[in-house]
C-alpha cells in the first residue's frame, strides 16, 4: 500500500473560513437511543481543531438507509446532534437544509440532517455536491468508514469546494495502514475471519503477498480445513472454493485448528463439545476453535511485529462458543507487535472482552478497511490526492 499524498488540516488555515465536514456519525440506534456513540467520540478532535483554528462549522453524516427526497424520523440525527453537544459542551443544532448553514457564526458548530435524505446522494450527483461546496470554503474529509463509496458527501464535493482536506481521523488512520501493510514489521501475521471465503476472497489473495501467517476463522476456517483434508460435518463451508483455499495455503502459512468446538445446532443453547479435527461427526458443526489450538495460536503471536485483525475466529456472540476469540484477543492486546483491529463483529470482541487499551490503532471501516487492504484506491481518498497534487502545481506556478 503506497500513501497518497493528501492534504492535511495542518497544512491549512481556518480562522474566519466555513468549514464542512464529512464525518461517519453512523451510529446504533435502539429505540431512538445511541448504543455506542464510538464513531461520535472519534471526530471531535476534527471538529475542535476546526474550532478551535477560528472557523465556522457544519457536520455532515448519513444514518441508516433511508429512501433518498423523503424524511424518516427513525433515521434523523437528532440523537447524535444531542451527543455530539454533550461532547463538545456547546450548543450543536440540527439544520434541515443545507442552505440553513449560512446562519452558522464563526466559531460555532451545527450537525446538517441525515445526508441520505438529500436526493443525489447515493448516485454522486453534481448538482448536490455543487450545492455543498457552496457552503464552505474548507471541505474536510474525516468519514474513512465511508470513504470507499463514492457519493455526493465523501466524493463529489471534494471535487467542487474551495479547499480540502483530511480530517484528523481520516490522516490517522490511512497512516496506520501504511504502516501495517507498506513494509510491516516482521513476522506480520493476520487473522481473518467470517462466514465466507468468498466475502473475504480479494483480502486473502493480497494478504498472501504481504503477511508471513494467516490465521483464519469462522466460516472461512471450515473451507480451509475441508481443503487441508478433513471433514467439517454439517458446518458452512464452500465447496467450490476448496480447490481455492488450498492455492492460497500453498502461498502463506494458513494453520488448521488440532482441535475445535462443535455443536448439534446453531442456537444460543446449544452445548458445545471439544473435537479433535480428524474426530468431527457428519450431523456436528463447528462453531469455534478448540482450547489446545487457541493457546498454540495465541503463543504463535509471541513473536509477531505486525498484527491485522479483521474478524472473530468462532461465533463469539454465544459464550460457549467465544473462548477462541478472546484467547487470541488478548493475545493481540498483550503482544508488543503494532496492531491494528477493524470490522464491526471486530470491533464487538473488542468492547466485548476489553481489549482497547491493547490494540496499537483500533479502525473505525469496515468495507473500506478491507477495501485498502485488498489495495484497492478509495474514491474519497483519491479526489483529496487528486486535489492535493493540483494545489501543489498551483503553488509551484506562484513561486516561479
Amino acid at each position: 500500500m503506497k500513501l497518497t499524498p493528501i492534504t492535511a488540516m495542518s497544512d491549512l488555515e481556518f480562522c474566519g473560513k466555513r468549514v464542512l465536514i464529512r464525518a461517519d456519525l453512523n451510529v446504533p440506534l435502539l429505540n431512538g437511543t445511541i448504543t455506542s456513540d464510538t464513531r461520535i467520540r472519534a471526530t471531535v478532535p476534527t471538529i475542535s481543531r476546526a474550532l478551535e483554528g477560528g472557523a465556522s462549522v457544519v457536520v455532515m453524516s448519513h444514518l441508516g438507509r433511508p429512501n433518498e427526497g423523503h424524511f424518516d424520523p427513525e433515521v434523523s440525527l437528532a440523537p447524535v446532534a444531542k451527543r455530539l453537544a454533550e461532547l463538545l459542551r456547546m450548543p450543536v443544532p440540527l439544520l434541515a437544509d443545507l442552505e440553513q448553514a449560512g446562519g452558522v457564526a464563526m466559531g460555532q458548530v451545527a450537525l446538517l440532517e441525515n445526508i441520505r435524505f438529500f436526493t443525489g446522494e447515493k448516485s454522486d450527483a453534481d448538482e448536490l455536491a455543487q450545492r455543498m461546496a457552496a457552503i464552505c470554503d474548507v471541505f474536510v474529509m474525516d468519514a474513512f468508514g465511508t470513504a470507499h463509496r463514492a457519493q455526493a458527501s465523501t466524493h463529489g464535493v471534494a471535487k467542487f469546494a474551495p479547499e480540502v482536506c483530511a480530517g484528523l481521523l481520516l490522516d490517522a488512520e490511512l497512516r496506520a495502514f501504511q504502516q501495517a501493510l507498506a513494509q510491516p514489521a516482521r513476522p506480520m501475521v493476520a487473522i481473518i475471519g467470517g462466514a465466507k471465503v468468498s466475502s473475504k476472497l480479494e483480502v486473502l489473495g493480497s494478504l498472501a503477498n504481504v503477511a508471513d501467517r494467516i490465521i483464519v476463522g469462522g466460516g472461512i476456517a471450515n473451507t480451509f480445513i475441508a481443503a487441508a483434508g478433513y471433514s467439517v460435518g454439517s458446518s458452512l463451508f464452500e465447496a467450490d472454493l476448496v480447490d481455492t483455499a488450498r492455492g492460497i495455503a500453498e502461498q502463506v502459512d494458513i494453520p488448521i485448528p488440532v482441535d475445535v468446538m462443535v455443536a448439534g445446532e446453531f442456537a444460543t443453547g446449544a452445548v458445545g463439545v471439544v473435537k479433535a479435527i480428524d474426530d468431527v461427526a457428519d450431523d456436528e458443526m463447528i462453531l469455534d476453535i478448540g482450547p489446545v489450538t487457541a493457546r498454540a495460536w495465541a503463543e504463535s503471536l509471541i513473536d509477531a511485529q505486525t498484527i491485522m485483525w479483521n474478524g472473530p475466529v468462532g461465533v463469539f456472540e454465544f459464550p460457549q462458543f467465544g473462548q477462541g476469540t478472546k484467547v487470541l484477543g488478548e493475545a493481540i492486546a498483550a503482544s508488543t507487535a503494532y496492531s491494528i483491529a477493524g470490522g464491526g463483529d471486530t470491533l464487538a470482541a473488542v468492547e466485548q472482552f476489553d481489549l482497547a487499551k491493547g490494540i496499537s490503532y483500533i479502525s473505525t471501516g469496515g468495507g473500506a478497511f478491507l477495501e485498502l487492504v485488498e489495495g484497492k484506491i478509495l474514491p474519497a481518498v483519491k479526489v483529496l490526492g487528486d486535489r492535493c497534487a493540483k494545489r501543489n502545481l498551483n503553488q509551484q506556478s506562484t513561486v516561479q
